[in-house]
């Protein structure tokens, strides 16, 4: 059975919690049954229904796990028409929200080394006291 074409017309239809489609590298997937599990939250999956979501799945760097979960919803090839997409609407006086910061950063990363220093000081003070 071939797969399912949709354009980006057919895509944008589904575009509610109830019927989320989106479109990753030309594959489209119905990720409505995956919502409520998704980790990032249902927000990013509002955000990204009927439409093209590539830029945004990459940006966050999504894991081979999170590849094999989308690979089991898929329903269809998308099939753009060239057209701008303006599914969603950008402003350029809206800003982009700010990502949460990751407790792994490099920042985390400092307040270890300057803790440990601090012990590993004082154990040597009390050494050559």
């Amino acid at each position: 059975m071939a797969a399912k074409s949709f354009t980006q017309v057919e895509l944008s239809q589904h575009n509610t919690k109830s019927d989320l489609y989106v479109a990753i590298h030309g594959k489209v997937y119905d990720v409505t049954g995956f919502i409520d599990e998704h980790p990032g939250g249902e927000e990013v999956l509002i955000d990204e229904a009927g439409r093209d979501a590539t830029e945004s799945f990459e940006d966050v760097g999504h894991s081979e796990e999170a590849r094999e979960i989308l690979s089991k919803l898929y329903i269809g090839e998308y099939k753009s028409d060239g057209a701008a997409d303006t599914s969603k609407k950008t402003f350029a006086s809206t800003p982009k929200p700010i990502p949460a910061a990751d407790p792994t950063d490099s920042g985390s990363k400092i307040q270890y080394v300057v803790a440990l220093a601090v012990v590993a000081g004082c154990v040597i003070w009390k050494v050559l006291s």
